[in-house]
C-alpha cells in the first residue's frame, strides 16, 4: 500500500515535508544501493565513446578496467596506446574514460528484471488502481462533452440562438479534446516531463474552467470556454492508453518507462551528490536543441498521422465510426420522441440497448483474447501486431448491420423494442474495432504510442465535432431509414481496411521509419 501512496501527489508532498523519511524508497534506506542501479555495459560505452550505442565500424574496442585480467589481445597492444590508456581517468565503476570522446557518466537503469520501480513489475493492486484512475478520468472528460446535450434547448432559450448554433457548444468541446493531445501527448513522452505532470496540471485547470462555463454571460464566452475545457482536459484521451501500455503491454524502449528511470536518477543524485548519475533518455535529452524538442512536441503526431499509411487508414476508419456515432445519436429524439411518443425522461431508456450490446459482447471477446490471442505471445511477451486486427475484421460488419436494422425498423407499425435491439450491434462493432485498432497502433509503434494515439484522437474528434452540425438536416430531409442507410453504406466502404492491413501490414511496417520491424 505504501508504494501506491508514495507515487501520488499526496505521497510526494509527504516525502518532501518529511525530508524523505516517510514513504522512503529503497535507496533512501540504503544509499549504498546506487551501484546496483548502474548499467555496467552502457556506462562503459559512455566512458569509451561518449554515447550508449554500439561502436561504429572501425572504432577500437573499449579498454579493460585497470584491475581486470588482460586478454591476449590487450597484452599485444602497441606501447604508445598502452601509455595513453595508463594515463586515463576512470569512472565510478573503474572504466577508463577516453579523454577525447568519453564522458564520466554513470547510466542509471533497472537493477534487474524484478525491479519494483519498473511499471511492468508493479503489484496487481497498484496496476488496478492506476488503471481505474485513468478510466475514471477518461470517463469524466467524455461526460463533460455529452452532458452539454441535455442543456442545448436551454442554451437556445437563454442566449436566443438557433439549435445549430447551440450545438457548437458540443462540437467545439469535441474539437478541443481532439486538438489538445497533439500537444500534451508528445510532451508526456519527454522523460524530463513525464505523464503525471501533464495529467495533474491539466486536470486542475480543467476543473477551474468549469466555473466560467457555468457563469458565461454571453454565447461567445460559453463557446470559448467550452473549447478550452475540451483542449485542457484532453491528455488522458490519448496518453491514457499509452500509460496503461507502460504497465501491461510489451515495450522495447517505451518513454513512459524511461520516465521512472529518470525519477530514480534524480533521487540518486540528491542522495549521493554524484551528478554523473543519469538515465539514458536524460543523456539523450541533453543533446537535444529547442528545435528538436519542438519537433517532438508539435510536429511528430502530425507526421505520424499523415505520412504513415497504416496510421492514416486506421485513424480515418476510427474517425468515421466516431462521426457516425455522433450523427446517429441525433436520430434518437426523432425516432423515440416523434415516432414512438417517448417523453424526454423516457428517451434515455432507449440507449439501454447500447449498454446491453456491450455487456453481451465483452465476455466472449475476453474469452477470445485469452484462448486465441494470448497463446501467440512469444517468450518476451510480444505479439505480431497484425494479429490484433483479426477482431477488427469481424467488428466492421456490425456497424452497417446496426444502422440498417435501426433505420428500417424505426416505424410506428413496428414495436419500439426493435430499433433498441438493433442499436446494440453498434456497441459490438465499436468494441471490437476500437480495442483492436488502438492496440495495433500501440504494438506497431511502441516508441511513439502517445503521439500515434494523439493523432487518432485528433481525427476521430474532428469527425465527431463536424458531423452533428448537419445531423438534424440530414435526418429531416432523408428520413430516418435512408439517412441511417447512407451512414451504413459509408461504413461498408471502410470494411476492407483492416483486412488489407492484416495481409500487408508487416510489409508496410518494414518499410516504415517509425514502426517496429522485429516481427
Amino acid at each position: 500500500m505504501s508504494e501506491l501512496i508514495r507515487d501520488t501527489v499526496f505521497g510526494h508532498l509527504v516525502r518532501y515535508l518529511s525530508g524523505g523519511k516517510l514513504l522512503p524508497y529503497a535507496e533512501d534506506r540504503d544509499p549504498g544501493l546506487w551501484k546496483q542501479y548502474i548499467h555496467d555495459e552502457k556506462t562503459m560505452r559512455m566512458a569509451h565513446h561518449g554515447h550508449t550505442g554500439e561502436l561504429e565500424v572501425g572504432e577500437p574496442e573499449p579498454v579493460d578496467k585497470p584491475d581486470a585480467p588482460k586478454s591476449r589481445e590487450s597484452i599485444s597492444r602497441d606501447s604508445s596506446t598502452t601509455r595513453r590508456e595508463s594515463n586515463m581517468q576512470t569512472n565510478a565503476l573503474g572504466h577508463p574514460i577516453d579523454p577525447e570522446k568519453g564522458r564520466d557518466t554513470n547510466v542509471v537503469h533497472w537493477y534487474g528484471d524484478d525491479d519494483p520501480e519498473n511499471p511492468m513489475n508493479w503489484s496487481l493492486l497498484k496496476k488496478v488502481v492506476v488503471t481505474f484512475e485513468i478510466c475514471l478520468l477518461t470517463f469524466s472528460v467524455y461526460i463533460g462533452s455529452a452532458i452539454y446535450t441535455a442543456g442545448i434547448e436551454g442554451v437556445v432559450a437563454y442566449f436566443d440562438v438557433s439549435q445549430v448554433k447551440a450545438t457548437l457548444g458540443l462540437t467545439l468541446f469535441v474539437a478541443g479534446y481532439g486538438l489538445g493531445p497533439m500537444l500534451w501527448a508528445p510532451m508526456s513522452e519527454i522523460p524530463q516531463i513525464g505523464r503525471n505532470p501533464v495529467y495533474i496540471g491539466t486536470l486542475f485547470v480543467f476543473v477551474v474552467l468549469q466555473i466560467p462555463v457555468a457563469l458565461a454571460t454571453n454565447f461567445a464566452m460559453l463557446l470559448c470556454f467550452r473549447f478550452l475545457t475540451g483542449f485542457i482536459g484532453s491528455p488522458v484521451l490519448a496518453t491514457g492508453g499509452a500509460s496503461i501500455g507502460d504497465m501491461y503491454a510489451p515495450r522495447k524502449r517505451a518513454y513512459g518507462i524511461a520516465v521512472c528511470a529518470d525519477r530514480r536518477a534524480r533521487r540518486l543524485r540528491v542522495l549521493t551528490g554524484n551528478q554523473t548519475l543519469k538515465c539514458e533518455p536524460e543523456i539523450a535529452g541533453e543533446s537535444m536543441t529547442g528545435k528538436e524538442i519542438a519537433m517532438i512536441s508539435l510536429v511528430r503526431p502530425f507526421t505520424l498521422n499523415f505520412t504513415e499509411p497504416m496510421v492514416f487508414l486506421l485513424n480515418l476508419y476510427i474517425a468515421l465510426i466516431y462521426g457516425l456515432l455522433y450523427i446517429w445519436f441525433e436520430s434518437f429524439p426523432i425516432v423515440f420522441e416523434d415516432t414512438y411518443g417517448f417523453s424526454l425522461e423516457l428517451e434515455g431508456v432507449a440507449f439501454v440497448g447500447i449498454l446491453v450490446g456491450a455487456a453481451i459482447c465483452i465476455p466472449p471477446f475476453f474469452w477470445y483474447l485469452y484462448k486465441y490471442v494470448e497463446p501467440q505471445f512469444n517468450s518476451n511477451g510480444e505479439l505480431k501486431p497484425e494479429i490484433r486486427l483479426q477482431a477488427a475484421c469481424v467488428g466492421g460488419f456490425f456497424i452497417p448491420i446496426c444502422l440498417f436494422w435501426f433505420g428500417w425498423s424505426a416505424k410506428p407499425s413496428i414495436h419500439w423494442i426493435m430499433p433498441i435491439i438493433g442499436s446494440g450491434f453498434f456497441s459490438v462493432g465499436t468494441l471490437l474495432l476500437f480495442n483492436s485498432v488502438l492496440n495495433y497502433l500501440g504494438d506497431a509503434y511502441p516508441d511513439y504510442a502517445a503521439s500515434v494515439l494523439a493523432g487518432n484522437d485528433l481525427m476521430r474528434s474532428s469527425f465527431g465535432a463536424g458531423f452533428p452540425l448537419f445531423a438534424s438536416a440530414m435526418y429531416n430531409n432523408l428520413g430516418v431509414a435512408w439517412a441511417s442507410s447512407t451512414l451504413a453504406f459509408l461504413s461498408i466502404a471502410f470494411i476492407p481496411i483492416p483486412f488489407v492491413l492484416y495481409i500487408y501490414g508487416e510489409r508496410l511496417r518494414k518499410m516504415s521509419k517509425y514502426a517496429r520491424k522485429d516481427f
